[in-house]
């Protein structure tokens, strides 16, 4: 098969796309054929050297992916050869064929073509497992999501939405807060030049919001404690602000606010089934009725990984960017 390989980590001329030997599917996975995969700012993290994948995943970038199942592993009965599917992933997307847990394929949703699943299954279990079942955001809820324009806000607004709450969110551009609001966001702040605990104070009358989504970690660290409502939860996805900052735990405490991080890809297969499960019951039915829909930047070739992986390191996507090969 071939695959994106990486010789040393560096900057997106070291991605290079080679043949490899194929890959196996082990007892309880199935082997995909690739439709597509999509890009993560996780794999530039791996990419520069600083995100390695878990013990015994592919060492090849990806997270997620579509794609036919082309081979069954020992045990596996749930699923059968030519089932269209889109997988999470903790590697090895970024290649025409992937080994995965069977437990982390999920049929693609009703409406959306092969090549557009591949979008999906990252950002829908990462938006769902935090929004609902690590913070429990329910309706009435005010959420704040930084990077509202990315693969993950995009979702995140539309989630919100649909489980009644309401939504602010902060990006780089007015053309990425058109994008949020259309989507469904109330309050979009400029964070090259608003404070985004200023105006959210503002528009929501002193009281904050109950939720923060934040990909920037000990950048914003304070300020998102700042900007929470009494019993209010920050949820850190992403440390692209750095990853050590300091918190005022008074406020903490006045507040009676908690701070968690979570990630996806090093969590247990079954901590991850789980979550492909509730994504399937709760999140595919909207996508089928129309209510929610993947955004999708921009779609390239998988041997032109480094021109995608240069795009979203210079701010210059909207949604995804898909990859197929």
């Amino acid at each position: 098969m071939h695959a994106i390989v990486i010789d040393s980590p560096g900057d997106p001329d070291v991605l290079h796309w080679r043949e490899v030997a194929d890959p196996q599917p082990g007892p309880g996975e199935v082997l995909v054929e690739v439709a597509a995969s999509a890009v993560n700012r996780a794999d530039i993290l791996q990419r520069r050297g600083f995100y390695p994948p878990p013990p015994g995943a592919s060492d090849i970038l990806g997270l997620e992916c579509s794609g036919r199942i082309i081979a069954l592993g020992s045990g596996v009965e749930s699923l059968a050869i030519g089932d269209e599917v889109c997988c999470l992933l903790a590697g090895g997307g970024y290649a025409t064929k992937v080994a995965v847990p069977a437990a982390q394929c999920m049929p693609i949703p009703s409406g959306v073509d092969l090549v557009t699943a591949a979008g999906l299954p990252e950002v829908a279990c990462t938006v769902w497992s935090n929004l609902a079942m690590v913070a429990g955001l329910t309706r009435g809820d005010w959420l704040l999501v930084h990077g509202g324009a990315g693969g993950i806000g995009t979702m995140a607004i539309q989630v919100a939405r649909l489980l009644g709450a309401q939504v602010a969110v902060t990006a780089g551009s007015q053309a990425k807060l058109d994008t949020c609001a259309e989507l469904g966001a109330q309050i979009c702040i400029n964070y090259r030049d608003q404070d985004f605990v200023e105006v959210v104070r503002a528009e929501t009358g002193g009281r904050g919001v109950d939720v923060v989504l934040d990909n920037m970690g000990a950048a914003y660290l304070q300020r998102n404690v700042d900007v929470l409502a009494r019993g209010g939860r920050v949820v850190i996805i992403g440390l692209q602000g750095g990853v050590k900052g300091e918190v005022d735990l008074g406020v903490l405490l006045r507040k009676s606010a908690t701070v968690r991080a979570t990630t996806l890809r090093s969590r247990p297969i079954d901590d991850k089934a789980q979550i492909c499960t509730a994504v399937e019951r709760h999140v595919w039915p909207w996508i089928a009725a129309g209510l929610l829909r993947p955004v999708v930047d921009r779609v390239l070739p998988m041997s032109d990984a480094a021109a995608a992986h240069r795009a979203l390191e210079a701010g210059e996507v909207t949604g995804k960017i898909l990859l197929v090969p």
